[in-house]
């Protein structure tokens, strides 16, 4: 089968490898119908994250069941499905309290071994606990399926984010980060019931996305400016909540400087950068929280399916660029120059 690998910074290829086969009882083999590239994956594109020559990448994709292990009773051939971001065995105590990005028996795909999401096909270990069925009328609309593919990792994300932050009716959001994650937050902060939401970005294309979503106020200020801005819009006060999706150290003291006192910071920013930019004395003295992490997705997805399926959110706007599997270098490049902002690939 055809599948993405990577093998130097900037080196991506569409390479053939061997067939996704059943390994275990509870197995599956899914053909990939969609699939995307993550702003997470352009950290080892850029050569900040390691990877080995010739590992797979990709862990955002939706598709078709083709076949199942002897132990899988809940799927079956034909099942169309979506997959979160990391496999989870769905029994042991991190998964029954919902944290499935802790299962010591689960893992990444794309990791050394596994197979990448940017690929014809996936062998998913614990498929009953991992995948999530959807109703095969959604294969028929291309908007739809798109949307649904968000399910995998940004839309849980920035979820995960905007719970991690608190959100609430009626409260102030602040959003870091104008990227897919971001613009997920600033549609999961919607939903929750946020009052006012400033969106931080300065990309018309994607301020645009923001607004559509449900920002309020646009600031397109960095660093000090944008402190000074949000808290100018806020009576000097701050935002309740704030996401930050970034994961730079400048990202992370703008999301700390435009939180008010009492308030919390859900950051879901892949770490990277210099330092973590955190000064606790800062947030001591205010009473700032801050939670968040990887985004356990599998837990949330059965409370954002209903709203995906009919149509209270769409986060489809969000994939910008459409390729086929043969385009996903093409696609790589796109986003790491910012021409796109998120690429969706279609087998």
């Amino acid at each position: 089968m055809r599948a993405t690998v990577i093998n130097a910074p900037r080196d991506i290829r569409v390479e053939e490898v061997p067939d996704a086969a059943i390994k275990e009882s509870g197995d599956a083999v899914v053909r990939v119908v969609l699939a995307c590239i993550c702003g997470s994956d352009l950290w080892a594109y850029r050569g900040e994250s390691p990877r080995q020559p010739g590992q797979r990448i990709g862990h955002e994709f939706l598709g078709v069941v083709e076949e199942t292990g002897s132990e899988v009773a809940g799927l079956k051939a034909g099942d169309l499905v979506v997959a979160p971001f990391v496999w989870s065995d769905g029994t042991c105590e991190h998964c029954v309290e919902g944290l499935t990005t802790s299962c010591p028996a689960g893992g990444f795909w794309g990791s050394v071994g596994s197979d990448g999401g940017q690929g014809e096909a996936v062998r998913v270990p614990f498929a009953e606990a991992t995948l999530v069925k959807l109703p095969a009328e959604a294969a028929s609309d291309e908007r739809l399926l798109t949307a649904l593919l968000s399910l995998s990792d940004v839309l849980g994300t920035g979820h995960h984010a905007a719970v991690g932050a608190g959100v609430k009716p009626g409260s102030r959001v602040a959003v870091v980060g104008d990227g897919a994650v971001g613009l997920c937050g600033v549609l999961a902060a919607r939903r929750l019931g946020a009052e006012r939401i400033i969106a931080l970005g300065r990309h018309t294309v994607r301020t645009d996305i923001a607004r559509k979503f449900g920002a309020t106020d646009i600031v397109a200020e960095r660093g000090d400016a944008a402190v000074e801005a949000v808290r100018e819009l806020t009576g000097g006060k701050g935002a309740h909540a704030v996401i930050e999706a970034v994961g730079t150290e400048q990202s992370m003291r703008t999301a700390v400087g435009i939180t008010r006192d009492g308030g919390a910071i859900g950051y879901v920013g892949v770490p990277h950068g210099s330092g973590t930019g955190l000064d606790l004395g800062i947030m001591f003295n205010r009473n700032i929280a801050l939670r968040g992490g990887v985004a356990p997705v599998r837990t949330y997805i059965p409370e954002l399916l209903p709203d995906v399926l009919d149509g209270t959110i769409d986060p489809s706007p969000v994939f910008d660029l459409t390729v086929g599997l043969e385009g996903v270098p093409g696609g790589y490049a796109a986003m790491d120059d910012r021409t796109a902002l998120k690429t969706l690939v279609k087998l």
